[in-house]
């Protein structure tokens, strides 16, 4: 699905302007729940920094959600994109194979020898996140078992479902459509972070009154309800 998001963006940067479709570009954990409230829309989905890239190259785009503050504060202070609103919240979670091989339980299982470990890159949310949450348990040192870091969520959910890690940190909301594969164990309390997602309208789009519908619609009683469903927060 992303990979054929994707190739609709490229498309759409090359389109005409008269191209009528409302574009968005979204953080890899919305892409159920922005599917679900905007089947006909041009859903792109990545981690936010890459997205925050493709608008400052001039994707021609017209919404713009991140799973972090900090990409949509900087497009906002460089005029790119209109004042972001938070619309929903998340936690981060450990993950683990349904069978668990390694038999984690607790991040201090994360020392045990020959324990795989995936995680988001730096600069992307969920990696920041991650690093974050390690670091407020003293527990940085974990940092030595990865054996991949991924652009997005999603890569960091699939490493651990096929088996390629034996536990990675994500969002509790990717654990569920993943459920015959993975498992979450919940973070202490004092490792958790706070994860805010932002939406904004971009500047300069032709589409200003269908972005403002759609953004309208995921701050609403049904994009609220379809957020709680898939397990976000709303603020």
């Amino acid at each position: 699905m992303l990979a054929a998001a994707v190739g609709l963006l490229a498309a759409s940067c090359g389109g005409s302007s008269g191209d009528s479709k409302l574009t968005v570009l979204a953080a890899s954990s919305l892409t159920d729940v922005f599917g679900a409230l905007a089947p006909d829309a041009r859903l792109s989905f990545a981690g936010s920094d890459e997205l925050a890239t493709q608008i400052r190259e001039g994707a021609q785009v017209d919404v713009y959600a991140a799973a972090s503050p900090s990409y949509a504060d900087e497009l906002y202070a460089e005029g790119l994109i209109e004042r972001p609103r938070v619309f929903a919240t998340n936690r981060l979670v450990l993950v683990v194979p349904s069978d668990n091989p390694a038999g984690i339980e607790a991040i201090g299982d994360l020392h045990r020898p020959g324990v795989r470990l995936v995680v988001g890159a730096e600069g992307v949310p969920v990696g920041d996140y991650t690093r974050k949450a390690l670091e407020q348990l003293g527990q940085t040192d974990v940092l030595s078992r990865v054996v991949s870091e991924e652009d997005d969520v999603k890569g960091v959910v699939s490493k651990v479902a096929f088996g390629e890690a034996d536990a990675g940190f994500v969002y509790a909301t990717d654990v569920k459509p993943a459920a015959d594969d993975v498992r979450a164990i919940e973070l202490p309390r004092e490792a958790q972070t706070e994860v805010l997602y932002p939406i904004a309208v971009v500047v300069g789009t032709e589409h200003r009154e269908e972005a403002e519908r759609f953004i309208e619609l995921v701050l609403g009683e049904r994009g609220r309800a379809a957020l709680r469903k898939a397990g976000f927060g709303v603020p």
